[in-house]
C-alpha cells in the first residue's frame, strides 16, 4: 500500500499529510477541486468531511446548484484545515 501511496506523491504536486499514529497518508492536488467540482457535497463524504459535506448539500439546494461552482476554489483549504485539525503531519510532495 505504501508503495502505490510514495508512486503517487512522485507524479503529483501538493501537498501530503500522515497521520502520526496510524500512518495513515492523504494527498492534496490541484485535482480537489476537480474532484469536488464533479461531485460536490459527495467528495467532502468520501473524505471524511461531514461537516462541509452537509453544508455543501444544503447550499446547492438553496443556491439551486450554483454553489458547486464556488465550492471547488476553497476545497484544498478546506481538507487542509480538517486534516490539521485531526492531528496530521503536513509534508510537500516531490
Amino acid at each position: 500500500m505504501n508503495d502505490i501511496i510514495k508512486q503517487k506523491a512522485k507524479k503529483q504536486k501538493g501537498h501530503k499529510y500522515t497521520h502520526p499514529e496510524s500512518g495513515k497518508v492523504e494527498l492534496i492536488s490541484w485535482k480537489t477541486g476537480l474532484w469536488t467540482l464533479f461531485f460536490g457535497w459527495c467528495y467532502f463524504a468520501y473524505k471524511g468531511v461531514w461537516k462541509h459535506a452537509c453544508l455543501s448539500l444544503a447550499a446547492s439546494g438553496f443556491t439551486l446548484g450554483v454553489s458547486w461552482l464556488i465550492y471547488p476554489f476553497f476545497a484544498c483549504d478546506i481538507l487542509r484545515n480538517h486534516y490539521r485539525k485531526n492531528g496530521y503531519k503536513e509534508g510537500d510532495i516531490r
